[in-house]
Parts: structure tokens; sequence; C-alpha cells
């Protein structure tokens, strides 16, 4: 019987001693009043979300830095040639009709024009903030051979006959700028293969490669890059530029790098990587793979000013951006205002938005196209600078309306 007087007793406490017959003797002593329980604390109020902050919000021209002091002279040409797309839409038509048909080229009646034609919108992160992330690409200038030797044994290829491309934007219109990459086994699609999974077909697949190059972190940076020029053992030069991707995401093998120590976040340029790479012959592999994605070319005759972006027109050394199309129309102008890489001292000016890349992700995001060769290449690869943003548009358009260019 005593292995049940604690929970009996504990019955009788939570019952209340006032439900209790108490004996004559004991009544003198009231039974003190039960314990209230403690008020609960009152719980926190629950911040609702804050909406995102549109995309573009209007400007005024005295907000661009420096705008006075430019030459849109060479913005204006790559502006003429993007005309080609944007006068597809009813909003840009007038304004490439007025630019074709301009007397007044100097640098004030450009300006001039280019203040009668638009409006500034500034480019505004989700969260409100107006800078953002600029980076520098080049075209790099390789060694290559039309057939594979001792020196030169890396395949580059164009995009596979068994890679199967989906434009999701067909099915789904809401998904535009979006395209799914995969191939199939049996009646499945699949992903298509990563750069890890990529390597053992290249020995099938040689005899369709479309030059060979002599060195693998050389061919590593022009996929990234997303172009370049090869020079061949015969004396004559191609170019190769951007034709298809293998549909997996951009990862960066700098911050690799960091995360494991092996350089420090000053160090992780694009030379530094070289020459870590160099220095680690036989870490290359497990390096480059860290990136499972895989860039397929083309090759094109090396004429224009620059590579085919992605509107296919030649890009403008110094004054063409990759960007994303999700945000900004391909084409638009753009006033830039960011600082040279490694340095505060400002970079302020009109470019033209006429590229994407894998990693050009978000409203205030830019890729800064530097030009062809190595002193270009030496400016990319040290650029990774905080700026802002204003794309210029018709003062037609009005907040909210589609002004999107799908890319090529």
């Amino acid at each position: 019987m005593f292995r049940f007087l604690p929970a009996i007793l504990a019955l009788l406490v939570a019952a209340g001693c006032s439900q209790l017959p108490v004996p004559a003797a004991s009544r003198a002593e009231p039974c003190p009043l039960p314990v209230a329980c403690p008020s609960c604390a009152a719980c926190p109020a629950v911040e609702p979300a804050k909406p995102t902050e549109k995309p573009l919000q209007a400007a005024d021209w005295s907000e661009l830095p420096g705008w006075n002091e430019d030459d849109p002279g060479i913005a204006f040409a790559a502006f003429v040639a993007s005309c080609h797309t944007l006068e597809r839409q009813s909003q840009w038509k007038p304004v490439c009709n007025s630019a074709r048909s301009l007397g007044d080229k100097s640098t004030t009646g450009l300006r001039a024009w280019f203040e009668g034609q638009f409006r500034p919108w500034a480019l505004v992160n989700p969260d409100g903030s107006r800078n953002g992330l600029i980076t520098g690409y080049y075209e790099p200038i390789l060694k290559g051979s039309r057939n594979e030797s001792r020196g030169y044994a890396y395949p580059v290829f164009g995009p596979p006959d068994d890679m199967i491309v989906v434009e999701l934007a067909e099915l789904y219109p809401e998904l535009k700028h979006m395209r799914l990459r995969g191939r199939l086994e049996g009646r499945k699609l699949v992903p298509y293969y990563s750069r890890a999974e990529w390597a053992p077909q290249e020995g099938k697949r040689s005899p369709s490669a479309l030059l060979w190059i002599d060195d693998p972190i050389d061919l590593f940076f022009m996929q990234i890059q997303g172009s370049g020029q090869v020079q061949l053992t015969d004396g004559t030069r191609v170019r190769l530029n951007y034709a298809d991707q293998n549909g997996h995401p951009y990862r960066s093998i700098g911050r690799w790098l960091i995360e494991r120590g092996e350089l420090k976040a000053e160090q992780a340029s694009m030379q530094g990587i070289k020459t870590w790479a160099r220095a680690n012959p036989s870490r290359l592999g497990e390096l480059l793979n860290t990136n499972p994605s895989l860039v397929f070319f083309r090759e094109l005759p090396v004429e224009g000013s620059g590579p085919q972006g992605a509107m296919g027109l030649a890009l403008t050394p110094e004054r063409s951006l990759a960007v994303d199309p999700r945000h900004v129309p391909l084409g638009a102008p753009i006033w830039l205002a960011t600082t040279r890489p490694n340095s505060e001292q400002a970079l302020t000016r009109l470019m033209l938005g006429q590229d994407t890349g894998g990693a050009i992700r978000g409203v205030v995001r830019a890729d800064f196209y530097w030009g062809s060769g190595s002193e270009a290449g030496n400016q990319a690869g040290k650029m990774r600078q905080q700026g802002r943003m204003w794309v210029l548009m018709p003062r037609s358009y009005q907040a909210g309306e589609a002004s999107g260019t799908a890319p090529k």
C-alpha cells in the first residue's frame, strides 16, 4: 500500500485542501489559499515580413555620379547596334529611330540626346540596398592546335548531340530565361554530365573536338570567361564563343581554395589561382571538378571589337556589361558607378547591358568586359568591387512594365 502513497498525496494536493474533511482540532488553522499560477509572459510580436523592394525605382539625372564628365560616344554606337533587338519592342522603337537619325554626335549633343530620350531608374536589391558586386571578365588568348598531339592534349567541344535542351518558357511563361538541360537514360530525362562525369567521356568523343589546347587551367578560365581566341600552330587565329552549358550551377574554385586554407581571400584572383594550380599539378583535377559547370563552344572568325555576347553582338571593351536579364533588359544603356580593380579610384561611365553569365545573378550585379589579351585579363582577374547601377529606360516606360529581352 505504501508504494501508492506518493500518488495519493499528489492527488490530494491537486484537489485542493478545502475539499478534504478536516478534524475539528485542526480547524483553528485555516488552510492556505492556493498559490496562483504565474502569469505567462506576453508572446513577442511577430513582425510581418517586409515586402521586397521594386528592382527599378525612378531616379534623377543629378543622382548619377560623374554623368557630366563621361564621353558617351562609344556607348552610343554600342546602343545603336543593340537596337536591332531592342526595336522589336514598341517602347524602344522610337528611341532607336531617333538614334539613327541623330545629327549632333558631339559629347554635349549626345549627352543631351540621352537626357531627352531616357529616364534613369535606380537598380535596387530586394532588401532595399543599392550596392552590389561588380566583377570583370575578358577574352583570353590561348595556344591551340587542330589536332591532338603531345603538346596539345586538352580538347574543346561543341554542344554534344546527346544533350537535350528544354526551353521552360515554352511550357511555363513565368519561367522566362530558364532552360533545362539533360540526357536520356531509357525514357527518363536525367541531369547532363557534370564536369567530373564528363572527363571519362572525352576519350570516346575526341574525334568531335573543335580544337586542342596546351594548358588545362587556361582552358578552364576560358570556360569561365565564355569566349577566347586561340592562336593555332599554323599561325592563324580563331575565336571560340559560348555555345551552351551543361546545366549544372557554377561553383567558385577560388572560394573552395579559401575555405580549405589553400589561399587567402586577397590571393584568390585568377592570377593567384593559376599560380596555385601550377604549383599543385596533382590536385588540378580535384580543384577543377569542384565546379560542376561545363561550357561548350562554337568556332567563329576573329572580327569586330570583341566576342559575341548574349545578344549576338560583338562586345565593346570597357563599355559592355554582363547583367541578369531577369532584372535588366538586354541592350539597355546602364550608368555604372564603381571603382577600378583593387582601388578606390572612381570608375563611372555609360555602359550597355549586352551579355549574361552563369554567375551573374541579382539586381545590382554585373560583369565588366575589359577586352582581349593579357592586360585585359590582369584587370578582369583583380576586379571585385562594390558598385551602383542605373538603367536608362525610354521616357514612355512605366514602372512594372515588362522590359526584358531574352538572351539568344
